[in-house]
Formats: C-alpha cells, sequence, structure tokens
C-alpha cells in the first residue's frame, strides 16, 4: 500500500478548492489537507454539514476557510461564475482543484434509464468539472504548481452494464481529463490527473450495494496519503494520468518534473 509522511505544514501557503466537501472523500480531503496547512474553499450541496466541517477545521487550525454551499444538479452557469469571481477576489491564486462531487444515478438497463436522471447525473458528474474548471483556469495559472485532481472510477475505466448515466459521465471525465491535460502541458505549470479510488466506504458505496457489509471496505482515509503526495512536489513530473490507488506506484508514472 502507498505511504506517504510529508510535514505536518507542506500545504501552508497552497490554496485548494475542494467539490464534495460535505460528505465522504472530499469530506476527509478537506480535515486532512487543513491538518496539513492549506487554505480551503469548500463545495457541497448540505449547507449543515459544510458549516460542521468548518467548526472542525477552524477549532484547531488557524486556516482560511471559504465554504460555499453549490447543488451542481440545479446550479446555473452564473453559480459557476460567482464561484470564481469569489476566489478571484479573496485570493491571489489558486493552486489545487479536487473534483469529489458525484451523483450515483439510477442502476438499471440504458434502455429504462429515466432521461431526467440522465441528465442531472451528467451535470453532477460532467458539467460541473468543465464549468468549474473552465472558470478557474485563469486562477489556477497565476500558481507556480498548482493541480487537478479529477475523482474518476472502474466503470468509468471499462464500461460495465447497469451503471447507466455515472459509468458513462465517468468515462467522460476521464476524456476530459487528457484534453485539458494535452493543452495545459506546454502552456502552463497546471498538472492534471484522475484517480480511481476503488471501493470506498461512502454514502455512494451504500446506495450501489445495499447488502454488502460496509466494514469490508476502507474508509476515506486510506486514500489520504496518495491525494497528499498528488499536491506535493515529489508528484510534479506526474501529468495526463489516469492513477489507480489500488496499484499506484510513482516511479511508473513521473516523467519529468
Amino acid at each position: 500500500m502507498f505511504s506517504f509522511n510529508p510535514p505536518k505544514g507542506f500545504l501552508s501557503d497552497k490554496t485548494i478548492l475542494i467539490t464534495g466537501a460535505s460528505d465522504g472523500i472530499g469530506k476527509c480531503c478537506a480535515l486532512n489537507f487543513a491538518n496539513h496547512g492549506a487554505n480551503l474553499i469548500l463545495l457541497g450541496r448540505s449547507t449543515e454539514k459544510l458549516e460542521k466541517i468548518y467548526d472542525s477545521i477552524h477549532t484547531s487550525n488557524p486556516n482560511s476557510i471559504t465554504i460555499h454551499p453549490l447543488d451542481f444538479a440545479a446550479a446555473s452557469i452564473s453559480d459557476y461564475k460567482q464561484v470564481a469571481d469569489s476566489i478571484e477576489d479573496q485570493y491571489d491564486r489558486l493552486d489545487g482543484l479536487i473534483h469529489s462531487a458525484g451523483m450515483l444515478g439510477a442502476r438499471c438497463p440504458i434502455e429504462h434509464y429515466p432521461v431526467e436522471t440522465w441528465e442531472q447525473t451528467f451535470r453532477v458528474n460532467t458539467a460541473s468539472i468543465f464549468l468549474l474548471t473552465k472558470f478557474l483556469l485563469p486562477s489556477l495559472r497565476r500558481s507556480d504548481d498548482a493541480r487537478i485532481l479529477i475523482t474518476s472510477s472502474s466503470v468509468g475505466r471499462k464500461g460495465r452494464g447497469n451503471w447507466g448515466a455515472y459509468a458513462v459521465s465517468k468515462f467522460a471525465g476521464e476524456g476530459l481529463m487528457q484534453v485539458l491535460a494535452k493543452e495545459l502541458e506546454n502552456t502552463s505549470s497546471i498538472k492534471v490527473n484522475s484517480l480511481n479510488p476503488g471501493g470506498i466506504r461512502t454514502n455512494m458505496r451504500k446506495a450501489a450495494y445495499p447488502a454488502e457489509n460496509p466494514e469490508s471496505v476502507p474508509s476515506p482515509e486510506i486514500l489520504m496519503p496518495l491525494y497528499l503526495y498528488l499536491f506535493s512536489p515529489e508528484s510534479k513530473g506526474i501529468h495526463g494520468e489516469s492513477l489507480n490507488f489500488k496499484d499506484f506506484d510513482p516511479l511508473t508514472h513521473i516523467k519529468s518534473g
């Protein structure tokens, strides 16, 4: 299993935005990145959950924390622009963007898939990545070493029946990562990758596998050494890669720093 033990405050000069921060992997990232000194912008659907995370972080860390409730299923283009404008006003740059928000949607054959659910799932899983990244790229370009990390899935790398819009939207996220990585590799210092976390104990996993014993699946905490590594100077040579937590080996992916 991959391990990484950075200095406690190695992110103290970094500002990182995390989507899906009110639950699951996004919440775990928020808590861990705060413990390593990052200034955080937390996006999530639940105001109540975001406020609890804010309180938890604020009591033990002096970091700058901004919470921004936003429901990607209903968000307009102006909502995304407002997020970008707010960041422009409050921070001189953005050093990281973690796309962790996701929607499972329906689990059924394409023939019976609800059209409205299909469109909603793509708004959450694909449009949010495109729109946030598009409007935040100017802020990310001002960083000397910015990172964009898109949360992927095994069903977004190899199709599987009855996974519908979730799988197809994750394929789209992989494509977006590859296109963006090619566009940025010679025009900026921004590094773009995707990460398949594998089976992790989250509410989405519970909805997908209701009969599964949750104790048989690892918690999001197991992912944190890799997430932290991907925002460290040591991973500067990793770009345009579709990473898997289960078999991650930095020597396989690092090209040139």
